[in-house]
């Protein structure tokens, strides 16, 4: 059944590339915090050193990840496998934004395919890695990719993309800053 692991393992690795969806999990220090679950395809999850991950997230209607991770660091991402063999694996650990301005920028988006759209990149030092059976998770098929975003983002343009981020990705639902808020 399950198995805790202090680095992510060459087998993991095959795994996560292998998934063509994850989830992001974050949560304020509040009691009262609300805990934000994400899903996200596309491709943009990559694993970048043994207990060094991150994913390319692109403009969208909240920016909760931004907003805890600034406060607290922590992140949990979910794998969980929907073909015949199962399995959930997941990453625990502390996480941050990394913005097109800044120099770790130019450090990890080589790493990623980078859109017009795209808003910041997570990236998050991994202290436990675990695995379960995902015997109750049930078998599905990837049928494809969904390119809704990028005509949203297509006929928003640059400007309409600006203006969106200012109206919704700046303060979390708990009106917590994002990273976003402090980029110069």
């Amino acid at each position: 059944m399950g198995k805790l692991h202090s680095f992510i393992s060459s087998s993991h690795k095959e795994f996560i590339e292998r998934q063509h969806i994850f989830f992001v999990a974050t949560a304020p220090l509040s009691k009262n915090g609300r805990v934000n679950l994400s899903p996200k395809g596309l491709d943009c999850f990559k694993v970048l050193e043994d207990n060094k991950v991150g994913y390319m997230d692109l403009i969208s209607s909240g920016n909760e990840t931004s907003a805890h991770t600034r406060e607290n660091g922590r992140i949990t991402f979910m794998f969980c496998s929907f073909d015949e063999k199962p399995l959930i694996l997941r990453l625990y650990g502390k996480g941050k934004a990394v913005l097109n301005n800044s120099e770790e920028w130019e450090k990890y988006s080589s790493h990623f395919k980078i859109y017009p759209s795209t808003r910041q990149l997570i990236i998050a030092d991994i202290d436990l890695v675990q695995t379960s059976c995902g015997f109750g998770v049930p078998e599905y098929e990837f049928k494809t990719d969904r390119d809704i975003h990028f005509k949203w983002a297509d006929a928003k343009g640059e400007n309409g993309l600006i203006e969106y981020i200012n109206q919704k990705n700046l303060v979390s639902l708990d009106g917590l800053p994002t990273d976003l808020s402090f980029k110069k």
